[in-house]
């Protein structure tokens, strides 16, 4: 009962209003994202801080579920929530080179939401030199 109770209000919860985007589960969206984040050339130890804008182009609010970033790429802030259809949000990824090698790097985001396919693959380059 206790656990019936739990996943009810935690529909509630995700369903709620909030602001003026209300999101539903099971309504998809599409979004527009470049799948490529070019930083160039970066000096070794320098960090890569790669703003990543997402849109939503679909008909219903996008809800990022989860944005995870690949080793040494850390996902410092993104919105929890729910982006209007038309509207834009940024995901905020940083890249330690003190953590990666030197020459071509590429390092990838995987941003979680209620699109199909569910995942979004994001890649951050950049040419490490001394």
């Amino acid at each position: 009962m206790r656990k019936l109770l739990v996943g009810i209000i935690g529909l509630y919860l995700f369903t709620a209003c909030t602001g003026e985007t209300e999101a539903t589960i099971g309504e998809y969206t599409s979004i527009e994202v470049d799948a490529l984040y070019d930083a160039g050339t970066v000096a070794k130890g320098e960090k890569v801080n790669a703003t990543i804008e997402v849109k939503n182009v679909g008909d219903y609010p996008l809800v990022l579920a989860e944005v995870k970033g690949s080793c040494s790429c850390t996902v410092s802030s993104f919105t929890k929530d729910p982006v209007a259809p038309g509207a834009s949000t940024t995901i905020n990824a940083v890249v330690d080179t003190d953590q990666t090698g030197k020459g071509m790097i590429s390092k990838s985001v995987t941003i979680m939401a209620n699109t199909r396919p569910a995942a979004t693959q994001i890649t951050i380059k950049a040419n490490v030199i001394d």
